[in-house]
């Protein structure tokens, strides 16, 4: 086997191989778990790393595992795959060691990271996968991976969570799964195309059906992009354990419903049918729409985690809008945010989780002084809040320029007016957080309950979060450098838009 059809598989089983090992490992070994853990998430950073220096020099990676007759498994390392499956396997290994301090002395650790490991194998395999029947394979085995990780304290409420999102995820599976079954009745098989769509070979005559399946396409990813009304399963799911809680909104299960839409605009009906079709001006009323509810709901929250969920809800539409619009500056503004909110949301829950598990604090209105008890925590937070808030320099602030930059190129001002009030409502719910976590008193009574023992938290905690707000910064102050995911998404904006 050649070294190009090698490399795809070896990033999916860098994380498939040790999670499946994990998942048998009696929980009394955990320093074998934590080193399967570890050797698997360093890996596929390092062939990630390897896989984009090569991309970038012109070699195509592809690999063909052969399982229905004209629908094979395809795996390929494109640039876009390549955004995608770079900021899964950062954001992985920083969660794999936050997720081992978080969870130390926990139940079921085994059963966690086996099937922790799986959901990224499953998120990568998404990201790589060049025809739709890959796609949904790869994105059935997310939704099955992920369940056992919203459930994971076996609570009433994680149970009542996981019914939840399981109803939600499995009955837009059945309409993706029909959606896919009726286009390839129409166009028979085909892989994405590298640029314009790969439908150009569909008879005119059927661009009623084409619309009827491009709305049915979009809709199921839009539930796992929580996309309104079909939004309801993420805050739910806010009882899982951080690392999950992270996971599920910057790295798998939000994210890849938005790549799924990604991939059906640009490499399935291509932009400029899925404009012709008028498919991409209804999803950008939706997307506009739940960008503004989920910033109005985020205000109403109390509890921290929720509040945090339902601004994903918002933030993650953004990438939507910007995939609904035409042209390559919208295209770069929504591509970019997709790594940019993927960093500054998991740092907001690392920190959520910090507070949650060192001072057993939950809620916006008990963090009063909260800054000075820990202040690094405190600091990664608000990074990572002023940067939701498109703050400049910091990384927010480059995606939402672009995203208003292609809204006024693309003939939607009305979309800049919504980037505009979601940024003021981002404010809104953010600035209370950080005024009372530096600026109020700490004389509360409740302050006297809190355990004494230790400042700031530990230190495994603290590391990824601090890490990530550093990336924050440093996306935001250097986007034009060479290996930025701006400067790669618009080798990914050349392709689409070669003129």
């Amino acid at each position: 086997m050649s070294l190009e059809a090698l490399l795809p598989l070896a990033i999916l089983a860098s994380s498939l191989v040790p999670g499946l090992l994990i998942v048998f490992l009696d929980e009394r070994h955990r320093r074998t778990r934590t080193w399967l853990n570890m050797i698997g998430a360093t890996l596929k950073v390092l062939l990630v790393v390897g896989a984009l220096v090569g991309v970038y020099h012109g070699i195509e990676y592809q690999a063909v595992i052969p399982m229905i007759p004209d629908y094979p498994l395809l795996l390929r390392l494109d640039p876009l795959a390549l955004l995608f499956v770079s900021l899964s396997a950062v954001l992985w290994l920083l969660t794999t060691i936050y997720a081992i301090a978080y969870l130390e002395g926990s139940p079921h650790r085994s059963r966690f990271f086996g099937f922790f490991s799986v959901c990224v194998s499953a998120t990568v395999g998404i990201a790589m996968a060049a025809n739709l029947f890959t796609l949904f394979f790869f994105y059935e085995l997310l939704t099955l991976s992920t369940y056992p990780l919203v459930i994971h304290r076996e609570t009433k409420k994680s149970l009542h969570a996981g019914r939840i999102y399981l109803t939600y995820v499995l009955s837009g599976s059945a309409v993706l799964l029909g959606a896919i079954v009726w286009l390839h009745s129409l166009a028979g098989p085909f892989e994405f195309a590298v640029s314009g769509g790969a439908l150009d070979h569909v008879d005119p005559r059927h661009r009623p059906a084409l619309l009827v399946i491009f709305l049915l396409m979009v809709g199921s990813f839009g539930v796992k992009a929580a996309l309104v009304p079909m939004h309801h399963w993420l805050p739910v799911a806010m009882v899982a354990p951080a690392p999950v809680s992270a996971l599920l909104h910057a790295v798998a299960v939000v994210k890849a419903g938005a790549f799924g839409i990604a991939r059906t605009i640009y490499d399935v009906f291509g932009s400029e049918l899925s404009h012709a079709l008028g498919g991409t001006q209804v999803l950008a009323v939706v997307a506009g729409v739940t960008i503004i509810y989920g910033s109005l709901r985020a205000l109403q929250q109390d509890d921290l985690k929720r509040r945090l969920a339902y601004s994903t809800v918002s933030q993650i539409s953004y990438i939507i809008l910007g995939l609904s619009l035409p042209g390559p500056l919208a295209t770069i503004g929504a591509l970019v945010h997709l790594v940019h909110q993927g960093i500054m949301k998991i740092t907001l829950f690392f920190a959520a989780g910090n507070l949650a598990e060192t001072l057993h604090l939950h809620k916006v209105s008990e963090l009063d002084g909260v800054g000075w008890r820990m202040p690094w925590t405190m600091s990664a937070f608000t990074v990572a809040a002023f940067g939701m808030m498109s703050v400049p320099p910091l990384a927010g602030f480059i995606s939402e320029w672009f995203l208003g930059l292609g809204a006024l190129n693309g003939g939607a001002p009305w979309a800049l007016g919504v980037l505009l009030v979601s940024s003021l409502l981002n404010a809104a719910y953010f600035l209370p957080v950080i005024y009372r976590a530096w600026f109020r008193s700490r004389s509360n009574p409740w302050h006297e309950n809190l355990p004494r023992h230790r400042w700031e938290t530990h230190t495994w905690l603290l590391i990824p979060p601090v890490i990530t707000a550093l990336l924050v910064i440093v996306l935001g102050l250097f986007a034009n450098g060479l290996w930025s995911p701006l400067t790669w998404v618009r080798i990914i904006a050349e392709q689409e838009y070669p003129t």
